[in-house]
């Protein structure tokens, strides 16, 4: 891979992490919360309607969640723009390392609270955001 596959890369990675904030955020918003029903339905399978969402303490958690998740994306999109050519291989594991901590605690969590199925979603999310950036870059020019 190259340099400037990498910083592409790190683009997809922002959005993919900040695609969530949306329906976090709307979750946050007691007449709209039900394309976080569905979420959580979805990532704690079977499709029966549970975990059920809406109680004002989930709500407020998905406003909280909302806001990091855009912020972490947005770091993520700056750190590829003004960062990545002066310091690529420290730029590649922080992501990597941000990534990888998210997706343990995320999937222990999961396992722990009963929801199992979501760490097998967070594989396919690990491996969409980390993508090419497993390994380092070869030594052609940053753009």
């Amino acid at each position: 891979m190259t340099h400037d596959f990498h910083k592409f890369w790190l683009k997809i990675t922002a959005v993919v992490i900040a695609s969530f904030a949306p329906v976090m955020f709307i979750g946050s918003i007691e007449a709209a919360s039900w394309p976080m029903q569905f979420t959580l339905d979805l990532l704690s399978l079977p499709l029966d309607g549970l975990p059920v969402y809406g109680d004002s303490a989930s709500r407020f958690i998905s406003a909280i969640l909302g806001g990091i998740l855009l912020g972490w994306g947005a770091t993520i999109w700056m750190l590829q723009a003004r960062v990545y050519a002066a310091a690529p291989e420290g730029v590649r594991r922080t992501v990597v390392t941000a990534l990888l901590c998210w997706f343990a605690l995320d999937s222990a969590g999961s396992v722990l609270s009963g929801h199992a199925s979501n760490a097998l979603f967070n594989v396919g999310i690990l491996a969409l955001a980390v993508g090419p950036m497993w390994r380092p870059a070869t030594a052609e020019s940053v753009s």
